[in-house]
């Protein structure tokens, strides 16, 4: 999706002999998002005039702002920014990637491990842009079956591997704060492209490598 003239998110700049976080927002965004957010305090029966609260609409404007800042992120560009030729052809595999998004049905959070893999056919990425890129599909709403398989397809379209597997496991609190409330449940959502589809042999291979404690 293309950028707008949102300005979302946090940089680094230099501060002497380290580095300190900056905030850059759409002014006119989080001003009308604070407004819609005071008048949601005020409907659920509270005063957003008391001490407490006073701040409240704006940082809850910037927290959305962030946990869906998915939206004004290119994942296909972050592969290609560290995309190298290399002749490997074995399994690369990036496991236990945290991953926080939330339910487009509730506006709730989910949140757990993504297991990331891939078998190169000519080109390599950067390790930590396939984290990067379960990072811009998951910072949306979301319902964890299609984040599965976005992802997959990403890599898939971006990289051209040999094939690509994605499984994630997560908790959500629309099933444990609300509805059924059940405590400990986990959903778990697999997704195949390629000789891990084709061949139960790497198929295996990649779930026992993630289920592994190797390090």
């Amino acid at each position: 999706m293309a950028k707008n003239n949102l300005s979302k998110g946090c940089g680094l700049e230099n501060a002497g002999n380290g580095y300190k976080k900056t905030e850059t927002w759409d002014q006119e965004s989080i001003k009308e998002l604070s407004a819609l957010y005071k008048r949601v305090l005020t409907i659920l029966g509270e005063d957003p005039e008391r001490e407490g609260l006073l701040k409240t609409p704006e940082r809850v404007a910037k927290s959305m702002h962030f946990l869906t800042m998915g939206y004004f992120i290119n994942p296909c560009e972050i592969i290609n920014s560290a995309k190298f030729k290399e002749d490997y052809k074995q399994m690369v595999i990036v496991k236990d990637i945290d991953l926080y998004s939330m339910c487009e049905h509730h506006m709730l959070p989910f949140f757990g491990k993504a297991h990331v893999a891939y078998i190169p056919n000519g080109y390599i990425t950067g390790l930590s842009k396939l984290a990067r890129v379960v990072e811009a599909f998951s910072r949306r709403l979301q319902v964890q079956e299609r984040l599965t398989t976005q992802i997959r397809d990403c890599i898939q379209d971006c990289l051209d591997p040999l094939g690509v597997a994605v499984v994630i496991e997560a908790q959500h609190m629309c099933m444990q704060i609300r509805g059924v409330q059940k405590q400990n449940s986990v959903t778990t959502t697999s997704s195949f492209t390629g000789i891990f589809l084709d061949n139960i042999n790497t198929r295996e291979e990649f779930v026992h490598l993630i289920g592994s404690r190797l390090h």
